[in-house]
């Protein structure tokens, strides 16, 4: 995330997605404001931009009044929102003059001239401008001159949560750090500088950091003792937390924020330390003397180690939320016998913001109630039909929301470590649509999986291929693939796919039903110039053939006619004036081999195909046009990214130049 501070030293934002607020304690409304907005980002081929304030803008307009109490600090708020993976933070020096701008003002002066914004995501209660005479219907009076549109966090939305930073407020300033915590979905902190003190702990076996709070804007819970963690270099520490004026020590009188941290024996004076607030101990209180404070620290400290021990799986479950997160989804028809055999193996993945779903098509094999009863940890999304894997997909995804969607065949056995590589190279490069690992044969574990191999090619005429296999010839896997490469199409096998990537591209496209769909979406990625990679640092298993043999004829017929469905909806007009020919010619001789080895279901499927082509020609060419609009909306590059094609005919290539390896073409 890339922070700015001046107004005047901004980038040219591409397809700008912004959203404006103030985020005090960036708790889980704004953080589903914030996903909201990278998600439509990334969904339009955009940038996502958040843009808040400093100082905040009551200090400025209400100069006189100290009773504002932020959450979080700047600097604070930059740490949390940084976590969110927001590509912009724009931090809007405050001023007098900046709050004169009337609506008109801030929209034109403000808005559309330094963030040429293409959606505005705001909540419904957003005001702005002189006296806060903007609002969000104001904005949309302006979309049309402005060039924007507004996208509208519904009222519903946000409450739904039941978070607001005003509740959480109300939390820590009457001690309830716990609760403020399970608002913000993170521990409250204090943060700062670290300097002496009278050193006065340490003369009891208590030795403290005191905390030096600059910001008087700043909420400081209650007096108190608190179980705590102290961050310092970037490691959590368990700790002991003292807010109060020390009434023990008649001396002194002046409040104090004191950290004592367990087993530690570092000095750390001038150095910045941060400690989260994870639940109250006891109000402070005046002891007798020394003897009795440090008895009664002893105390403290042993239920703080209680209160910290039953916080460990909190803390984990947050820390793996800082992870994006991945909805891995295995689309079900009467596959409970696979589910049996190969779903144990997803539920021991070690990635840790992973949730396993199973779509079930309408199955009539008891698949769901097997699910229900020997794997109540996975979701299911039950439809009352078979959509075909096409549709299915699309049906099943249609409600989730996760950052990556990895589409997982029922018949795929997976090692523990097998996501993190996926997830890894994707948020490498945020221009990575879509990603593959290595496939090789369950039954035949030294060899590469006809259904994807080390990832899809395509050769000038549009047949597909994979590196590890081309047509029936199978490659053993000796390495000779193991570098991360762009292919052209990523398998539908085991496939991760950016969410909103997925969705914005239409998903896929339900009347192909089965086969093929996953190379149409690639296609359409590439045309927008994203990538799709192969990576050898993850490898599954894949049976193949599982709910459709590989010799099928209605996946000869599958095959052939989505291919043509696919041809006609990415491939240039000129091109296809030439190609389409050359292609029902090359097939109308593949059906033809059919028949002179005795397989004439084959070549049925063949003329099958040519037919359905021709009766849908009217409606593809339709989708052709939809399709060439979208892709110009959320395109990134200029020009198609053709990586992964292959300038020469691979049936030339594999059946006259007897070339059946991909690394001899």
């Amino acid at each position: 995330m890339k922070v700015y501070r001046d107004l005047n030293n901004l980038p040219q934002f591409r397809n700008a997605v912004i959203t404006i607020g103030s985020f005090d304690g960036v708790h889980y409304g704004h953080k589903k404001i914030v996903k909201k907005v990278k998600d439509l980002a990334i969904a339009t081929g955009g940038e996502s931009v958040a843009i808040t304030f400093h100082p905040h803008p009551r200090q400025i307009v209400y100069p006189k009044d100290d009773t504002l109490k932020l959450i979080t600090t700047t600097e604070e708020k930059i740490a949390l929102l940084e976590q969110s993976g927001l590509d912009h933070l724009v931090i809007v020096p405050f001023t007098f003059e900046f709050s004169q701008l009337s609506a008109d003002e801030y929209i034109q002066k403000f808005l559309i001239e330094k963030f040429q914004p293409k959606h505005i995501v705001i909540g419904y209660d957003h005001r702005f401008g002189m006296n806060r005479r903007g609002d969000i219907n104001y904005l949309r009076w302006h979309e049309q001159k402005g060039g924007y549109k507004v996208v509208e966090i519904e009222k519903e939305e946000i409450n739904a949560i039941g978070v607001s930073s005003t509740r959480i407020r109300e939390s820590l300033e009457s001690g309830d750090v716990k609760k403020a915590a399970s608002l913000l979905g993170h521990f409250f902190t204090l943060s700062g500088k670290v300097v002496k003190g009278q050193q006065i702990g340490t003369t009891i076996g208590f030795p403290t950091a005191n905390l030096e709070i600059t910001s008087k804007a700043k909420l400081v819970p209650p007096d108190g003792i608190y179980a705590a963690y102290a961050i310092y270099d970037g490691e959590r520490h368990r700790a002991m937390l003292y807010i109060g004026k020390r009434p023990t020590l008649k001396k002194y009188s002046n409040r104090t924020v004191e950290v004592h941290i367990f087993d530690f024996s570092k000095t750390i004076y001038e150095d910045e330390l941060e400690v989260e607030f994870v639940d109250f101990i006891r109000s402070d209180a005046k002891l007798d003397d020394l003897n009795a404070l440090q008895a009664q620290l002893t105390q403290d400290q042993k239920t703080t180690m209680k209160v910290l021990d039953q916080t460990k799986d909190l803390v984990n479950e947050w820390e793996a939320a800082k992870l994006p997160s991945v909805g891995v989804v295995i689309l079900n028809y009467n596959g409970k016998n696979f589910l049996e055999k190969h779903l144990p193996s997803v539920l021991k993945t070690t990635y840790r913001n992973c949730h396993v779903y199973v779509a079930d098509n309408a199955s009539k094999d008891g698949s769901v109630e097997f699910l229900r009863k020997n794997f109540p940890e996975v979701s299911i999304i039950q439809m009352t039909q078979n959509h075909g894997f096409a549709e299915g997909y699309n049906v099943a995804l249609e409600t989730l929301e996760p950052d990556y969607f990895v589409l997982l065949n029922s018949d795929v056995e997976v090692p523990p470590n097998w996501l993190e590589p996926l997830v890894d190279l994707m948020e490498k490069d945020h221009t990575i649509a879509a990603v593959q690992p290595k496939i090789r044969a369950l039954n035949q574990p030294e060899y590469f999986e006809y259904a994807g191999a080390a990832g899809g090619w395509i050769d000038f005429l549009g047949y597909p291929f994979c590196r590890g296999r081309i047509f029936d010839s199978v490659e053993k896997d000796k390495g000779q693939y193991d570098q991360v490469s762009e292919i052209f199409w990523a398998s539908g096998a085991c496939m991760a796919v950016r969410a909103p990537l997925f969705k914005g591209f239409g998903g896929f496209d339900a009347e192909f039903f089965a086969h093929l769909e996953e190379i149409d979406l690639c296609w359409r990625f590439k045309r927008a110039g994203y990538k799709v990679m192969f990576t050898p640092r993850s490898t599954v298993f894949h049976l193949g053939g599982g709910t459709l043999g590989y010799h099928s004829p209605y996946k000869t017929y599958l095959n052939f006619r989505n291919s043509y469905y696919t041809l006609l909806k990415n491939e240039g007009v000129i091109k296809l004036a030439f190609l389409l020919p050359i292609r029902v010619a090359m097939d109308t001789v593949a059906a033809l081999s059919f028949l002179l080895q005795g397989r004439w279901l084959h070549a049925q499927a063949v003329i099958g195909a040519f037919l359905s082509f021709f009766l849908a020609l009217v409606t593809f060419i339709k989708k052709r046009i939809v399709l060439e609009q979208l892709i110009e909306r959320i395109r990134i590059s200029p020009q198609p990214n053709r990586q992964g094609l292959l300038s020469r005919s691979i049936v030339f290539q594999y059946f006259v130049m007897q070339k059946k390896f991909f690394n001899r073409l």
